[in-house]
C-alpha cells in the first residue's frame, strides 16, 4: 500500500538510527553539496544520499531525485530506511541529504516532535491548503536544519471512488454531489474509518454523506475495490495514486471541499549539506512536471509489471527530456 504514516500524530520513535544506513548502502556525508565541494565526487560536485521509505512510491521518487541529481553532476546513492521515525533524524544529522516527502504528513510529524504527540489533533498545522501547509512545514523544519523545497501538482492522499455506473446513474463527480444526493453508502475501508476525521465522520460533517456502515476490507485493497465493483459496498477508500481503480470500473469523486490534508509531494533536504541552489534547481525540474496520474502510473509499473524503481524512474525522466541537459 502507500506510505506508513498517512495518519498524522503517529508515535515518534526515540531510538537513534545506528548502522542501518551503512547496511543499506548509504554513506555519511562530509561537506557535500552545500558548498559544491566533492569528497568522493571524482571531480564532480559532491556526494548525496537520497533517502527512501520502505514502500514503492517512496522508492520511485527517491530514484527520480537521485538520477536527476546525478545528471546535474553529483554522485548519488539511494538508501531505503524503514520509516519516517528513522529517516527524519538521519536527515537532520546529515546522514541522509534529501528525501521525497508529503507536505501535510511531514508537517504534522514535525508538529508532534516539536509540540508533543497530541499536537496534530489539538493544534494541527496541516490543512487542505497546500501553500499554507507548506509554509507551516517550513517554520517547523528550518529550526531543525531542514530545507523544504516547492511542492508540485503530484499529491498522494486519501481518495474515495465509486463505480462508473453508480456515478452516472446518480450524476456524481464530487463528494458534494454524493452528499446532495442523500444516498446511504457503505464504505469499503479499514475499520478505523468509523472514527477517523478524514473518513466517515469527515464525510458526514463536511459533505453530509450518510454512511450506512464500514466494510473492513482495508484501504485500497483489491478486496475493497472488488466489493464496490460487485455492489456489496458503494464507496471505497483508497489513495489518489491508486493506478488500479479503472481496472475495477471505478472512478474517483473529487474532494471539492478539501476534506483531506494537502499531501503534495515535495523534497526535504539537509540545509547544510544539500542547500546548494543547484540541488534545488535540479529537483524542481521533477516537481514541475510530475503529476498525480504520472505517480500512479509509475507505481503501477513497479507493483503490477514488476519493473525496478530505478528503471521506471529513468524511463520517466527520459520521456520528459530531463536527463542529459
Amino acid at each position: 500500500m502507500s506510505r506508513t504514516s498517512r495518519v498524522a500524530g503517529a508515535v515518534l520513535a526515540v531510538a537513534a538510527l545506528t548502522g542501518g544506513l551503512a547496511a543499506c548502502g548509504g554513506d555519511s556525508l562530509e561537506n557535500a553539496g552545500g558548498s559544491g565541494a566533492g569528497g568522493a565526487g571524482g571531480g564532480k560536485k559532491g556526494t548525496l544520499v537520497v533517502g527512501a521509505a520502505a514502500f514503492t512510491e517512496s522508492k520511485v521518487l527517491a530514484e527520480l531525485y537521485a538520477q536527476i541529481l546525478a545528471d546535474a553532476g553529483y554522485d548519488t546513492s539511494v538508501t531505503t530506511v524503514k520509516n519516517r521515525e528513522l529517516y527524519e533524524p538521519a536527515l537532520e544529522k546529515g546522514e541522509i541529504d534529501v528525501v521525497p516527502e508529503y507536505a501535510a504528513t511531514i508537517a504534522e510529524f514535525l508538529n508532534a516532535k516539536a509540540n508533543g504527540p497530541k499536537a496534530p489533533e489539538e493544534k494541527p498545522v496541516a490543512s487542505g491548503d497546500a501553500a499554507a501547509t507548506t509554509e507551516a512545514l517550513k517554520k517547523l523544519a528550518e529550526p531543525r536544519g531542514l530545507k523544504v523545497l516547492a511542492y508540485g501538482e503530484a499529491v498522494d492522499q486519501n481518495a474515495f471512488a465509486v463505480t462508473k455506473e453508480f456515478a452516472a446513474k446518480n450524476k456524481l463527480t464530487t463528494l458534494s454531489d454524493l452528499g446532495t444526493a442523500k444516498l446511504k453508502v457503505k464504505i469499503a475501508a479499514g475499520d478505523e474509518c468509523a472514527v477517523r476525521p478524514f473518513c466517515a465522520p469527515g464525510l458526514k460533517k463536511t459533505y453530509g454523506i450518510e454512511v450506512a456502515g464500514i466494510d473492513p476490507k482495508g484501504v485500497g485493497t483489491p478486496q475493497a475495490k472488488q466489493a464496490v465493483k460487485d455492489g456489496v459496498d458503494q464507496l471505497v477508500l483508497t489513495t489518489t495514486t491508486d493506478a488500479t481503480i479503472e481496472s475495477f470500473g471505478l472512478v474517483f469523486l473529487t474532494d471539492d471541499k478539501k476534506l483531506q490534508n494537502a499531501d503534495n509531494v515535495l523534497p526535504v533536504l539537509n540545509a547544510k549539506d544539500a542547500g546548494a541552489p543547484e540541488i534545488a534547481a535540479a529537483l524542481d525540474k521533477i516537481t514541475k512536471v510530475l503529476s498525480t496520474a504520472d505517480l500512479a502510473e509509475l507505481n503501477r509499473k513497479v507493483d503490477a509489471e514488476r519493473a525496478k524503481p530505478e528503471d521506471v524512474a529513468k524511463a520517466y525522466l527520459e520521456s520528459k527530456g530531463l536527463l542529459g541537459k
